[in-house]
């Protein structure tokens, strides 16, 4: 049914509705859907882009779930911005009428589960209305409810409504935002949120589907980056852009040292791990915060693999992590797409803020998830590797995408023994300062606590093996919001170990510095072949100048040095957290297959009891009673006989323990947690027991030189990890080229103005 809307929602608007469809700027549309989601299409349920005959470019979804109104605004005006730019007359291939070619779909998970401010900010925007919603059609219980109407009110993260101008700085003008505004009836995660949202796009039938979460904030030019991804490289069935974290007015935010982490962790995940995977044309995850896809791509098995995460239609018995990762399996059907040559890029230019979790316990639960579904999802796409030669790709392709799966494999290795490389390097670096091998000026050069040292090494190795049971301790079975502090006090302990490995590795190097200059003249002759023959200056020094240095250098040609000057400590420090704690709850709750979020809670339909009032004034409870009095007598010697029954056969009676399908499912995922976190602690104990046992290293290496004090196991990490890093800066360096490339094939900018660009019929085509 269309509803009027009120007429506040008209002032100052460039479309008053006096056109043609000016309904849609009047008239709020209320469809009561009784069917779930894979019906809707088959229901022939319509909307009003469909019935209006729009082609539709492009359909945006924005999930949430309990978010409040400054989130929501965050991200719809943000939304708004793009479409604003889109339609400005700058940006090639589209004009100001091509708001009509947009949907934006906000998909809420669950009536009861909306925070109180967004219905108000909905209702002002005109895209919600109390008191129309029906809980029933010819006595169907609706499941969801579905309000379309076109906004042109954007309200910004203060709360105050910007009318007509969306944007001062650049003199933005608003445009009308056709808007779908989908209410789940009841909380079924936000997997389902997105079966609902591609299920509205087989009816709309976009060229490009784009996937925001609450929250996330696409900078004004970021959807015309992803749309020109597609649009100049018809082989790009998905991209994502860079997403960084809001830092806060002049950068405030940055004093709390977990958001500085973490921005530190997404410059170098858009600087060196997204570039490389890009140019391979394979990214293992596409963010679903914030990342576009062609329809026609993900059409088929993508979209049925991808759903298999969502068990809200009944779960099966058995389901593994894998469809927890639901956004990685995406991305490797995409690629993976029979007799299709699909590829996956990363645009640089598209940005995205998003907001960090700010203490310890939110970050935790956050990554419980990322880490196993990415870590099983790495496992399935390793499995099943083989399906790359069944699609459409170049030969040469293929191989490039072998060698992005080795890649991924190896980098799979290195997360499964982090627990035991992070304590091998602690255990390594004090054994090489405790011994006076690579100098010979004595122990009290090299070692800075001698002659304490190996009371100082007793102490902190305890510390860092009683903080690690601890923390399984803490993660079997306990939430990390009912334990924070404890987790912030063993985050504390593992930030000073750190301390003492970043002190004992600069010692090294100086004692190293020192054995040189005191043998030879301070002119450094023959440095290089000092450097290159002293093993324990060549692994750990060049190893790790080497390592980092790439870092600074990728970060400087990128053009991004923040992250590396401000956050950089507070990220070597906050190492081993990420190392330790955040892997070992990850591990310890593999049981756990929920979202972080919970249904709704519906209480059984017992029969109602009703109190009055008796001529005594007390209350007296009016209860229905089931049976006749005469009825009692005779329903208890059918209670006897049945008791008779059971005694004569109570000798021959075998108890048959029933068990409950959810309990049983429980048992199963417990069970196969338990199995995987044995695997993982079993194999991260041998590789501590088997490295630092002299006689063991010795037997495997015998013809290890006796002038080294360096554990060969020690030198094989750093240099693998000088490796990997090598590989990254230098497929980093590539893409930007590539980038700059075909910045210049289109002009020099990547904002080129339509007017110099002449529109043709097939041109605005993804």
């Amino acid at each position: 049914m269309d509803v009027p809307v009120s007429k506040r929602t008209l002032m100052h608007a460039t479309h008053d509705g006096s056109g043609q469809n000016g309904e849609e700027f009047t008239h709020l549309r209320y469809t009561a859907v009784t069917c779930k989601a894979q019906e809707f299409n088959q229901e022939k349920y319509t909307l009003r882009a469909k019935n209006f005959g729009r082609k539709i470019r492009i359909a945006i979804v924005i999930t949430m779930y309990n978010e409040n109104d400054k989130l929501f605004c965050r991200t719809f005006r943000g939304v708004m911005k793009n479409i604003a730019f889109l339609c400005s007359g700058e940006c090639a291939f589209w004009d100001r009428d091509s708001w009509k070619e947009i949907v934006v779909v906000i998909v809420a998970d669950g009536r009861a589960k909306i925070h109180p401010s967004v219905l108000t900010v909905w209702g002002v925007q005109g895209l919600f209305m109390e008191g129309i919603e029906k809980s029933s059609v010819n006595g169907k219980q609706v499941l969801a409810h579905m309000f379309e109407f076109s906004t042109q009110l954007s309200i910004d993260k203060n709360l105050r409504i910007q009318e007509n101008v969306c944007d001062d700085s650049d003199h933005l003008s608003l445009v009308p935002c056709q808007t779908i505004l989908l209410i789940k009836s009841k909380n079924a995660k936000k997997i389902n949120s997105h079966r609902w949202f591609f299920e509205l796009c087989k009816v709309l039938s976009p060229e490009m589907c784009v996937l925001l979460d609450v929250g996330t904030k696409p900078r004004k030019r970021s959807l015309f980056h992803l749309s020109e991804a597609f649009r100049t490289n018809g082989k790009v069935g998905g991209a994502c852009g860079e997403i960084v974290a809001q830092l806060g007015r002049y950068g405030t935010k940055l004093f709390n040292p977990l958001v500085a982490v973490q921005n530190f962790e997404y410059k170098i995940s858009n600087v060196l791990d997204k570039p490389l995977e890009s140019v391979f044309g394979y990214i293992s995850v596409l963010p679903g915060a914030f990342s576009a896809y062609r329809y026609e791509a993900i059409l088929g098995q993508p979209l049925e693999k991808y759903f298999k995460g969502d068990h809200s239609e009944g779960a099966p018995e058995q389901v593994s992590n894998i469809n927890r990762a639901e956004d990685r399996i995406l991305c490797f059907e995409v690629v993976m797409k029979a007799d299709k040559n699909w590829i996956l890029k990363y645009v640089k230019s598209a940005v995205a803020e998003t907001d960090v979790p700010r203490t310890l316990d939110e970050l935790i639960a956050q990554r419980r998830r990322w880490l196993n579904g990415s870590f099983f999802a790495a496992i399935h796409a390793t499995l099943n590797m083989s399906r790359i030669f069944k699609s459409r790709h170049t030969m040469f392709r293929k191989w490039m995408l072998v060698v992005v799966f080795v890649y991924n494999v190896v980098n799979l290795l290195f997360t499964w023994c982090g627990l035991g490389h992070f304590y091998l390097a602690f255990y390594f670096l004090f054994d090489v300062s405790q011994s006076a091998g690579c100098t010979s000026t004595g122990s009290s050069t090299v070692d800075p606590f001698y002659p304490s040292g190996q009371a100082v090494f007793t102490f902190l190795n305890d510390s860092y093996i009683l903080a690690i049971v601890i923390i399984f301790v803490l993660s079997l079975g306990n939430r990390p919001q009912a334990n924070p502090l404890l987790y912030t006090a063993i985050s504390a302990i593992f930030a000073i170990i750190m301390f003492f490995i970043l002190f004992i590795s600069i010692w090294t190097i100086r004692a190293s510095l020192q054995a040189y200059y005191a043998q030879n003249s301070l002119v450094p002759t023959g440095f290089w072949a000092y450097a290159t023959s002293d093993s324990s200056f060549r692994d750990i020094v060049l190893s790790v100048m080497v390592t980092y240095g790439l870092y600074l250098l990728s970060s400087t040609i990128h053009l991004q040095l923040g992250h590396i000057l401000i956050c950089g400590i507070p990220y070597l420090l906050m190492t081993p957290t990420f190392t330790n704690i955040l892997n070992v709850y990850a591990f310890c709750n593999l049981h756990d297959i929920s979202w972080g979020t919970k249904g709704d809670n519906t209480v059984s339909a017992a029969p109602a009891v009703v109190t009055q009032r008796s001529e005594g004034g007390q209350n007296v409870a009016v209860v229905e009673i089931p049976f006749e009095a005469e009825d009692v007598d005779e329903q208890w010697m059918g209670m006897y006989e049945k008791l008779n029954q059971e005694s004569k056969g109570l000798e021959s009676r075998k108890e048959v323990t029933k068990i409950d399908p959810k309990t049983k499912q429980d048992d199963f995922y417990k069970n196969f947690r338990t199995k995987v976190l044995l695997c993982w602690v079993i194999t991260n104990y041998m590789i501590i027991f088997v490295f630092t046992n002299d006689d063991i290293v010795n037997a495997m290496f015998p013809n290890r030189s006796s002038g080294t004090n360096l554990n060969p196991y020690f030198t094989f990490l750093l240099w693998s990890v000088t490796l990997l890093s090598c590989i990254k800066f230098t497929f980093s360096a590539v893409y930007l080229i590539g980038w700059h490339v075909d910045g210049l094939r289109q002009g020099g900018k990547r904002n080129i103005a339509a007017k110099f660009i002449k529109k043709t019929d097939s041109g605005g085509s993804f």
